[in-house]
């Protein structure tokens, strides 16, 4: 029986469709196929085939532990699979919530594998249909409606409206239950508000900025600020001209000589007031930007939205409403000139408001075209809506802006590293934002003081499944340092070889991964052939690989298509924050085994590049991969690392390790044999800060191609 079993009772033409799918069973990988490639696990030769989507997988594989953000995401994965479907789990310490309880649990190992396939294959004939199925169901798959800005996306709320920043009309999107609900902008603190062009603009209320007319936003204060009132000053104030000191007035407006905003000055108690321009005359409201617009009351502009201001008028004059003449207007979208509508209001396209043209008889029917009797200069107001709504977008790379989408990758994309979550604001095909995180729980923190010094090395080996064997060793050298012991010569160079031969497995296992990303199926198999060849081989077995791995690198660099679709991409400049294949690709000679004796006196030469981009990147990890070829076979045995005894030492050391992606380094302390405080760093964690600004304005496309080149491991990033 299994869980996610199809409606329906198993007999006749439904037992043998159950029989079926039992031979022909299609599985989604959490974390991915990377990670059980590295973890030694064959899953092609089990009898499992590695589907692309989950539409067409009826297996959930799950290899090792998974944390909790990594099972949400999975349980999206499981909810979109057709039923029937199935869980198998291999070396988990239980289904994580909310996915339900595995069908078939095996330990984590080929052979588990395998028995855990013919297992589910005989779970699927049985129980591949049954009459009393229930829906599937999990917080994290119930959706909610939140609104969102065009425009600006960081603009989220939970109920409808307008942009605070620019005005359109937020539109609605999908998002899980679970996330954390918004309120207005986000925040429970107290807000003041401000003008995004006027930062001096200050007042506890929304509204709209005195100087320029737009939409102030709110920002967080703390409880105990001193409250803004308008100019958040105290005292009140009087507006002035700065070249016509002779024009003041009670409220913000411009001057009516020069057209300048008028700028706040201290009353004095005893100073008499100013109405207006100091006179008794009744007033007229104009838009500073727009002056054939004349109201008589105060308001915002039809045309811009900016706030009128007043100017003088004589009693005899004739009063307007609205707009300066007395015809019949309509009001139409400088965005949509379609929308037409009799009165005033905001376009249900885009928000922006709707601005008045005359229509005349004669063009009743030309809404759409809108150029003939309106008294209004279009193209210019077309031109000043444009600049309003786009001025603080930075443009793409063909210079126009677009709406922009939010769009995650991951943590299961496939060509990217699986527990990586990228979040892409798109603007069209390129990329204006970029967020990434891990989602497999930062496996790079340290454990609890008071650890043992063999628990530790085992803890460290397993804190990144794709160099377990370069964190074994960074732990025993770590601990010989703080205890001043040291292994014999053959130990250290055996450990060499077996850390050069991880790191051609796993230069292999990128190779694999970037080829899934940028679609080369040839060398996707071919790689990941080798890497499982290579991960467990003794030196007999290594030196019988070599002609084969030679030959493919010589192959690849003979490869048109990866040039093509890798160089110029993802360029660096030499930096010391970078680590390993990614620093020397730039240009930067850092490389941990240039000052590791034992790697010295087996010849080590480190690979060097130039250029920085993702093409120097893949050449030094192919150059590499020769280079350890040479350490390993120049070692001539391979020792994988394991702890010496150091009994009940105390002390303190520190070690550094090249592993596949760069330098590591641990610094620990030893109490009576027992480690009591330890720092670790990674390549992967400040290679991290590298994938927003290599992205920024790129095509969606070559920043794929530009994080897969970075080979970044979500299980190293110390969080």
């Amino acid at each position: 029986m299994i869980a996610g079993a199809r409606e329906g009772t198993l007999s006749g033409l439904r037992r043998l469709a159950a029989a079926a799918m039992a031979r022909d069973l299609h599985a989604i990988i959490v974390p991915g196929p990377e990670v059980a490639r590295a973890r030694g696990l064959d899953i092609e030769s089990a009898g499992l085939q590695i589907a692309a989507t989950p539409r067409h997988a009826n297996v959930l594989l799950l290899v090792g532990p998974v944390s909790r953000e990594l099972g949400d995401a999975a349980t999206v994965l499981y909810a979109q699979m057709m039923r029937p479907r199935a869980i198998l789990s291999l070396g988990t310490d239980g289904t994580p919530p909310p996915l339900p309880q595995a069908d078939v649990a095996a330990d984590r190992s080929q052979s588990g594998l395998v028995d855990g396939v013919n297992r589910l294959r005989s779970a699927f004939s049985r129980g591949a249909f049954r009459t009393d199925v229930s829906d599937f169901d999990a917080p994290v798959l119930r959706i909610r409606i939140e609104y969102t800005c065009p425009m600006h996306p960081e603009v989220v709320q939970d109920e409808p409206g307008s942009c605070p920043k620019c005005g359109m009309t937020l539109v609605p999107r999908e998002t899980s239950d679970t996330a954390e609900p918004h309120h207005g902008m986000g925040h429970d603190a107290p807000a003041e508000y401000t003008c995004p062009m006027h930062p001096e603009i200050v007042q506890d209320q929304p509204g709209s900025c005195p100087k320029c007319g737009m939409n102030l936003v709110p920002r967080e204060t703390s409880d105990t600020a001193e409250p803004h009132h308008g100019m958040g000053h105290d005292a009140p104030a009087e507006y002035t001209c700065p070249m016509h000191p002779e024009i003041v007035q009670d409220q913000p407006g411009s001057c009516p000589k020069c057209g300048m905003n008028l700028v706040p000055r201290e009353m004095q108690d005893t100073a008499e007031p100013h109405h207006g321009m100091g006179h008794d005359a009744p007033a007229e409201y104009t838009c500073p930007m727009h002056p054939e617009i004349v109201q008589d009351q105060p308001g915002s502009c039809p045309k811009c939205g900016m706030n009128l201001v007043p100017r003088e008028t004589s009693d005899t004059a004739e009063p307007h409403h609205g707009m300066e003449h007395d015809a019949p207007a309509e009001y139409t979208c400088p965005m949509h000139p379609e929308i037409v509508q009799d009165r005033p209001g905001s376009c249900p396209k885009c928000g922006m408001n709707l601005v008045p043209r005359e229509a005349g008889p004669a063009d009743e029917h030309e809404h759409a075209q809108g150029h003939q009797g309106t008294g209004m200069d279009h193209g210019d107001m077309d031109f000043m809506s444009m600049v309003e709504v786009t001025k603080d977008l930075p443009r793409s790379p063909d210079g126009l802006p677009m709406d922009w989408i939010e769009v995650p990758f991951g943590p299961f994309f496939p060509g990217l590293p699986g527990g990586l979550l990228l979040t892409l604001t798109l603007d069209g095909d390129g990329i204006a934002k970029t967020r990434v995180q891990s989602l497999v729980g930062g496996s790079g923190a340290l454990p609890a003081p008071g650890m043992g010094a063999a628990d530790f090395v085992d803890h460290l080996g397993a804190t990144d499944p794709l160099a377990p064997v370069g964190y074994r060793l960074l732990a025993c050298r770590a601990l010989e340092a703080a205890a001043g012991r040291s292994p014999d010569e053959e130990i250290l160079r055996g450990r060499i070889a077996a850390v050069e031969r991880e790191r051609i497995a796993s230069h292999l296992g990128w190779l694999a991964l970037f080829a899934r990303q940028i679609g080369f199926d040839r060398l996707l198999r071919r790689a990941a052939s080798l890497q499982l060849q290579f991960l467990h081989a003794d030196m007999k077995q290594v030196m019988a690989l070599k002609p084969a791995l030679q030959a493919l690198i010589e192959r690849l660099q003979r490869t048109p298509l990866l040039k093509s679709r890798t160089a110029g991409i993802g360029r660096t400049v030499p930096d010391p924050a970078l680590r390993g294949p990614v620093a020397r690709a730039a240009g930067v000679g850092d490389d941990a085994r240039s000052r590791d004796k034992t790697c010295s006196a087996l010849g080590f030469t480190p690979a060097s590049r130039e250029g920085g981009d993702a093409l120097a990147r893949l050449h030094v990890r192919l150059d590499e991969a020769r280079h350890s070829l040479a350490l390993i076979e120049a070692a001539g045995v391979i020792v994988p690392p394991a702890p010496v005894d150091i009994g009940e030492t105390s002390g303190a050391g520190e070690a550094v390790v090249e592993t596949p992606r760069g330098m590591a380094r641990l610094q620990l302390t030893l109490d009576n044999g027992r480690v009591s405080d330890a720092r670790l760093d990674t390549p992967s964690t400040h290679h991290l800060d590298l994938v927003a600004p290599l992205l920024e304005r790129q095509e969606l496309g070559d920043g794929l191609t530009t994080v897969a080149s970075l080979d970044l491991s979500p299980w190293e990033v110390v969080q």
